[in-house]
């Protein structure tokens, strides 16, 4: 059902608690893929402009054209029947050969952050926040930043760039710190993080897009038409750590042969 009410009256607004957050994201170094303690948080580094973010798109003719049409999202993206139908190139193509080969649901992010246990309301605010949890890994592939540590760092400040969000901006920039830490060299951590960032600024805002539109596109005109960059700092990055005899994607075991 299409939700009648802009903000629930039992919504407590978030208390921007940085310390809280800080706690978290310890938790979050110490395992990656633990990804509760990511929307812990932003939960604790709200941001102020949101709600006005939100009620601007969703008073929109194709906000509640979205509202009134588009199937939940989760839903949506985990039918890969249709999606499979799709030409090869396209947007939902690259979406789903990512997700089966990163073991990965829309569902499972779902239940990542509802082990926070916080109450959910049948409202237009949340009806806009769940939006930008449901297309977190559709904002991989259109960025073109992998899973690996620095790949999720950048796509976090390219989120950041879109949103404001605080808990992306944390994330993305603490999380490049630890990698450049963790694992010396010359790669450009910080700047790929900062142009992902850029990137995300300048482009049209994803999570407002019409995605079963979206996914049907070809993936490069998709890129083209939101006006995403190149992540070039990104992938020279991950050749300067190639260089090094680093693989990008398991840091591990680069720590472990330094070590």
């Amino acid at each position: 059902m299409t939700p009648t009410i802009f903000s629930h009256p039992d919504r407590v607004p978030a208390k921007f608690r940085p310390l809280k957050a800080l706690s978290h994201f310890r938790k979050l170094i110490k395992d990656k893929e633990d990804t509760e303690q990511v929307f812990h948080i932003f939960e604790n580094l709200p941001r102020k402009g949101f709600v006005d973010d939100a009620r601007a798109f969703v008073e929109s003719d194709l906000g509640q054209r979205l509202m009134a049409s588009e199937p939940y999202l989760p839903d949506l993206l985990d039918d890969h029947g249709w999606i499979d139908e799709l030409p090869e190139g396209s947007v939902g193509h690259a979406y789903v050969t990512f997700m089966r080969r990163e073991g990965l649901s829309a569902a499972g992010l779902v239940a990542e952050s509802e082990k926070m246990g916080r109450p959910q309301f049948d409202d237009q605010l949340q009806w806009y926040a769940n939006r930008l949890r449901d297309t977190h890994d559709l904002f991989h592939i259109l960025t073109g930043y992998g899973r690996d540590a620095l790949g999720e760092q950048c796509v976090l400040g390219f989120t950041y760039g879109q949103t404001g969000n605080y808990g992306n901006f944390f994330i993305a920039y603490a999380g490049g710190y630890e990698l450049k830490r963790s694992v010396k060299g010359d790669a450009p951590v910080m700047g790929a993080i900062r142009q992902g960032q850029r990137n995300g600024k300048v482009a049209k805002a994803i999570i407002e897009q019409d995605i079963r539109s979206l996914l049907a596109e070809p993936l490069d005109a998709a890129r083209a038409r939101l006006g995403i960059g190149e992540p070039t700092l990104y992938h020279e990055a991950h050749r300067a750590y190639r260089n090094r005899g680093i693989d990008p994607y398991n840091f591990l075991a680069a720590k472990a042969a330094m070590a």
